[in-house]
């Protein structure tokens, strides 16, 4: 088991989901060239983070080829609130959403 984490990345985690999806249960090499050539923002952060994870387990002795991404989790990791001045006075919330990836090769 090794395990790479990413704190807060400036990207909502439904968007980042849609990239996690891809790569869940998939072998590490099939994995990174899966997200070598996906248009996505989040892709590269995620292709970083997985081979963190790789190296990782390298260090415990492990060969990163033969593992797999067996769980991969998005979460919320907060919320920048600020305000945008609006018609008439108001003001209008806007929200910048952050995420955490966990990731776990086994």
């Amino acid at each position: 088991m090794a395990n790479a984490t990413l704190e807060t990345y400036n990207q909502t985690p439904r968007k980042v989901r849609l990239v996690t999806d891809l790569v869940k249960g998939k072998k590490v090499p099939a994995a990174l060239a899966t997200l070598e050539f996906l248009p996505k923002r989040a892709a590269e952060p995620v292709k970083k983070l997985i081979k963190s994870a790789a190296a990782n387990a390298k260090g415990e002795g492990k060969n990163p080829d033969e593992l797999t991404v067996s769980s991969i989790t998005v979460e919320s990791a907060g919320i920048l609130k600020k305000y945008m001045p609006r018609a008439f006075g108001r003001a209008s919330l806007i929200r910048r959403r952050k995420s955490r990836v966990k990731v776990t090769l086994a």
